[in-house]
């Protein structure tokens, strides 16, 4: 009686020139796809000779197959799973083996039959299912690789092999111009792998992508709206020009006053100014941003960060106090705060703040730097030694993005401009 043969393979090596790639690595333009199949040959009674010399066969077929993947010889693997076939056709194992080792040759058109087979045997096969997709996307089936790819989609656990499906669909969204699908799509990605750069320049383009598109529906639809201006603006802005940015604010607040936002966002643009007539204004402005809108916690901390810097410190303490009630997580209201309770000599409170700020925000330079000074204050060293190499390590960074920004006359919004000194 033939015994089990158990066969535990990952699709080995397929050499390419000079490249050599792993059962997980890439094979074109597809990265990191593990695919682990097991043949299970049962135990059973033999009831024939027949049956007895089918088992025989199918175990040599899988035991040849075995060896040609780990000395890296796929190519003589794919003719062992076709004999297996011959003799089991429904054998999923041998189908999902073969589908995948011929996708991975770029044989796309004959793996799609096979990969087909397994799932129609085994329809869990989450990743056979993505490798179908790609493989119809490949050959121009598109509506049929949308479908395989958006149920494997959310299937998979893997990050590459999901990265790689949702790219795939990305480019399949963008290319029927449904770009609120592929924002979906990215956005899930993005999420799950926030710090991913293949991700992160697919987020770029597709947001990038759905802003001109609805800026220029914008344009077709109300060319002389107060939103367009305010689209004009927020563009010029962008780009450093600031008087021409707050002109079209004022011309945005001049056709409909009643714009959500309005006045903050002229606030900010007048604020940004050299103009200290501009700086003025922009305070009025932030009070009536907070009169149309009590909970405008911005204004709050735009206001609280003017008080401080006119010497009003008690001004500066109630304005971030009631930002930082408004929204408790905002680094921006708890660094304002604990500055104020640093002049005011209450370091203790100021640094519960700061520990806070630097919790919520771990990019926030000038909050690492301030919690320095105060751990140097109490004597804490080791402590304050830690916090002022962050805050050098993360200050390096943003002045190299600084640069890039000045290289792509892009103008950063940043609130950490402060000097640290100060």
């Amino acid at each position: 009686m033939l015994q089990a043969v158990v066969l535990h393979y990952r699709v080995a090596f397929v050499s390419s020139g000079k490249r050599r790639y792993h059962v997980w690595a890439t094979m074109g333009p597809i990265r990191f796809i593990v695919v682990t199949v097991l043949l299970f040959l049962a135990p059973q009674e033999s009831k024939s000779q027949q049956t007895d010399n089918r088992q025989r066969e199918i175990a040599r077929h899988a035991q040849q197959a075995q060896r040609f993947l780990h000395e890296n010889h796929p190519d003589q693997a794919i003719p062992e799973f076709r004999g297996i076939l011959t003799i089991d056709p429904n054998n999923v194992d041998a189908r999902a083996n073969l589908g995948v080792l011929l996708f991975f040759r770029g044989d796309y058109t004959p793996a799609i039959p096979e990969l087909q087979a397994a799932l129609k045997l085994k329809p869990a096969l989450w990743k056979v299912e993505a490798l179908l997709g790609i493989a119809q996307k490949r050959t121009g089936n598109i509506r049929s690789a949308i479908t395989n790819l958006e149920q494997s989609f959310p299937k998979l656990g893997e990050k590459d092999i999901q990265i790689e499906v949702g790219m795939e669909l990305v480019e399949v969204y963008s290319g029927t111009n449904d770009l609120d699908k592929a924002a979906r799509i990215v956005d899930v990605l993005r999420n799950k792998y926030p710090t991913d750069v293949g991700v992160l320049y697919a987020s770029y383009r597709i947001h990038s992508d759905l802003a001109g598109e609805s800026m220029l529906s914008l344009s077709l639809v109300a060319p002389h709206s107060g939103q367009m201006h305010q689209i004009m603006a927020h563009e010029l802005a962008k780009q450093g020009q600031m008087e021409a940015a707050i002109g079209n604010f004022r011309e945005a607040l001049r056709i409909d006053p009643k714009l959500p936002g309005i006045h903050f966002e002229l606030a900010e643009a007048l604020n940004a100014s050299d103009s200290q007539e501009d700086k003025v204004e922009a305070k009025h402005e932030y009070e009536t941003a907070l009169s149309s809108n009590p909970l405008d916690e911005k204004s709050e901390c735009r206001l609280g960060a003017i008080a401080y810097q006119t010497g009003d410190l008690q001004g500066s303490v109630s304005h971030y106090t009631r930002a930082a009630q408004l929204q408790p997580d905002d680094s921006e209201a708890l660094l304002g705060l604990a500055k104020d309770l640093i002049e005011m000599k209450e370091t203790q409170k100021a640094q519960g703040l700061l520990e806070r700020a630097v919790q919520v925000d771990p990019t926030n330079v000038v909050a690492h730097f301030r919690l320095a000074s105060v751990y140097r204050l109490q004597g804490k060293t080791d402590d304050a030694k830690r916090e002022l190499e962050e805050y050098q390590k993360l200050k390096d960074m943003k002045d190299k993005l600084r640069k890039i920004y000045q290289q792509m006359r892009v103008q950063p919004m940043e609130r950490d401009s402060e000097e640290e000194s100060r």
